[in-house]
């Protein structure tokens, strides 16, 4: 038996969206009266209610009692109510079909794995029939089902019936989506939905709207795809790091080699952590898990863990995006939004618009291409602030859509179609140097690497760096030095110390120190670098060069470092004379997981060297040098 076949598959998600009045909320009621899916008496207690109202009894007001229900406990943008058939689970999704409420429904069909599109007999194809058909199509739904409700106020006629499929078929082909049944139903009167109508329609031989949902391929399949486990937190316990996050697609094993994006770091799984279910070694797509890793890592919120050596999300920060924007402010290129995928969400902006469409026509829309307005859809390119990880849609549906946030509020949203290359990059490209990095590792016996030391001023960064650069040089290893004062200096000299440029300042020297190990070099740097995602990012840039990067972290108390105070630094800073100096008046953001933490108030300076030589020797050594001791 299978992993898939020996876990429960998760419930399919089901979408049910259409034109305000169309008889949404009808059919939703009708499908849990027809499952059994109700609390026990509440169908006898509405039946009576509407009675003594004066009412007749209608089974949109079952969906309304059990949204009041949902109320009660938690605002809600959108219906979510489990039901069941003999085949399986299932969670019904009601997004809202006016204009207004177009949010929800993209809220709501983002989630789902599947969709039934309501479209009235009597009234044909609408604007918001065509308009949420697009929806579907830019969140990647797939499975489809369209409902033509209300046959009863047609006669059952199979004309009319023709008709709205003639219509909607040529409308979905237009913009690539395929309806894998149309199903002429009566929600009001119970026709097609859990029997048979056949009596009332013997032209229709289909099946119901319950069978054909029991047709739709299941949520388990992502079992079979590349493991996706996106962070959804860190948690301290003991001495222990335990990362939580919800298996996305693919199959999470003890002892899989993760590799964590943005950033590359690699590690073992370890442990699972588990609070309840069953006590096993693996965990499925669906199912939300914590785990330790063998080799503790600086692991963020937002990252996505996949299979060292396999297939793994691509890391960009140009995104190419078909986008929905629903916001009630006009969006611009430039505009600050946030975006949000998975766990990740960084800043953004819309970079570029390429294409503005009229959902319900399909047309180009008129107009200026250097903004959105309510309701317009478009082809863009979203810049983000740091690199993110996903996939393209087509090959992950949960990492492959996003939201975009304006004002705390979602906005907008829709589907990563790829990353973009710059215009200008298209027309860069990188010098054969006719030497490759093995040929230089196998003349220099040893690897080229990033060797990145980080700590406040004063701790001794420098001044242990450049002892161990000393050490490899003597002993007939390639190493080189960056320090960040020389770097500000020349390459550097027109940053200031804002955070703005404190990062630039990073980002530059991480690409110097890269292209040095590149060559076969050890590139020991020494920048305060005080925020961590400065440190990611210079990690990045360095796995990117597929070279290695080895954080130190010179852990030297602020008082030490004060009362050693080398340059006079801090004197100036207590004295105001230089604002936003890391450790008085900014921040330094202390390292989670370095490879190694060096004390230089606890250890000589020989002990201090000779721990560091250690390191990067076991870490980039080969056969050609055995001894690099001090």
């Amino acid at each position: 038996m299978s992993v898939v076949e020996m876990s429960e598959a998760p419930k399919l998600r089901i979408v049910v969206v259409g034109h305000v009045d169309h008889g949404k909320s009808t059919l939703i009621g009708r499908i849990f009266y027809d499952t059994d899916s109700l609390p026990e008496g509440k169908v006898e207690a509405i039946k009576k209610a509407s009675a003594l109202e004066g009412m007749e009894f209608e089974y949109a007001f079952l969906l309304d009692a059990l949204l009041e229900e949902q109320a009660q406990n938690i605002t809600i943008d959108t219906t979510q109510i489990p039901f069941r058939t003999e085949k399986r689970g299932y969670v019904l999704i009601d997004a809202p079909g006016h204009r207004e409420f177009l949010k929800n429904m993209v809220t709501g069909a983002a989630s789902a794995d599947a969709a039934i599109l309501l479209v009235a007999a009597n009234e044909g194809v609408r604007e918001q029939s065509r308009r949420h058909s697009y929806l579907l199509r830019l969140l990647g739904l797939r499975q489809i089902v369209v409902a033509v409700n209300k046959m009863d106020l047609v006669d059952y006629s199979e004309a009319a019936f023709e008709a709205v499929k003639t219509e909607y078929t040529d409308f979905l082909t237009q913009i690539g989506l395929t309806a894998q049944q149309f199903i002429p139903i009566s929600a009001r009167e119970g026709d097609n939905i859990a029997r048979q109508a056949s009596d009332k329609m013997p032209w229709y031989d289909g099946p119901t709207i319950l069978q054909r949902l029991d047709q739709f391929a299941p949520a388990a399949l992502v079992t079979h795809q590349p493991l996706r486990f996106p962070v959804q937190d860190i948690f301290r316990f003991d001495a222990r790091r335990i990362i939580a996050g919800r298996v996305e697609s693919g199959t999470l094993r003890i002892g899989d080699r993760l590799r964590f994006s943005p950033g590359g770091r690699e590690s073992r799984v370890a442990s699972f952590e588990r609070w309840q279910g069953p006590a096993r070694d693996y965990a499925l797509a669906g199912e939300s898990v914590a785990i330790t890793l063998e080799e503790q890592l600086f692991v963020e919120r937002g990252q996505i863990a996949s299979l060292s050596g396999a297939s793994m999300p691509t890391v960009a920060h140009r995104l190419r995006v078909n986008l929905f924007w629903m916001g009630p402010e006009t969006v611009k290129v430039g505009d600050k939004l946030r975006l949000r995928l998975a766990t990740q969400e960084v800043g953004c902006r819309i970079a570029t618009i390429e294409r503005r469409i009229d959902a319900s026509t399909l047309a180009d829309a008129d107009g200026d291409t250097t903004e959105l307005a309510r309701h317009d859809v478009a082809e863009a390119i979203i810049e983000t602030d740091k690199p993110i990880a996903f996939d393209t849609h087509d090959i992950s549906e949960a990492l492959g859509r996003f939201v975009l946030v304006l004002n705390r509020r979602v906005a907008g949203g829709g589907i990563l179609t790829g990353a973009d290359i710059l215009a200008e990059d298209r027309n860069i490209v990188p010098a054969d140097s006719r030497v490759s990095r093995q040929e230089r590792e196998r003349r220099n016996g040893h690897k080229g690497a990033v060797v990145w030391l980080t700590g406040l001023s004063g701790s001794g960064k420098s001044t242990l760096a450049s002892a161990v650069n000393r050490t490899l040089f003597d002993h007939g290893i390639s190493a080189t030095f960056l320090d960040g004062d020389n770097l500000r200096h020349g390459l550097n000299a027109d940053l200031g110390f804002s955070q703005e440029d404190r990062s630039e300042n990073i980002r530059r020297a991480a690409h110097v120190a890269a292209l040095f190990a590149e060559s076969g070099v050890i590139a020991l740097t020494a920048f305060i670098s005080p925020y961590r995602n400065d440190r990611q990012n210079a990690r990045a840039i360095a796995l990117q060069a597929d070279v290695p990067f080895i954080e130190i972290f010179v852990d030297t108390p602020l008082e030490v470092c004060e009362s050693r105070d080398p340059k006079g630094l801090y004197k100036k800073a207590r004295a105001g004379e230089i604002p936003q100096f890391t450790g008085i008046d900014a921040p330094y953001e202390t390292p989670e997981a370095p490879e190694v933490t060096i004390r230089t108030a606890e250890q000589s300076q020989e002990e201090s060297v000779a721990t560091l030589v250690q390191e990067i020797r076991e870490r980039l050594s080969n056969s050609r040098y055995e001894d690099w001791s001090v």
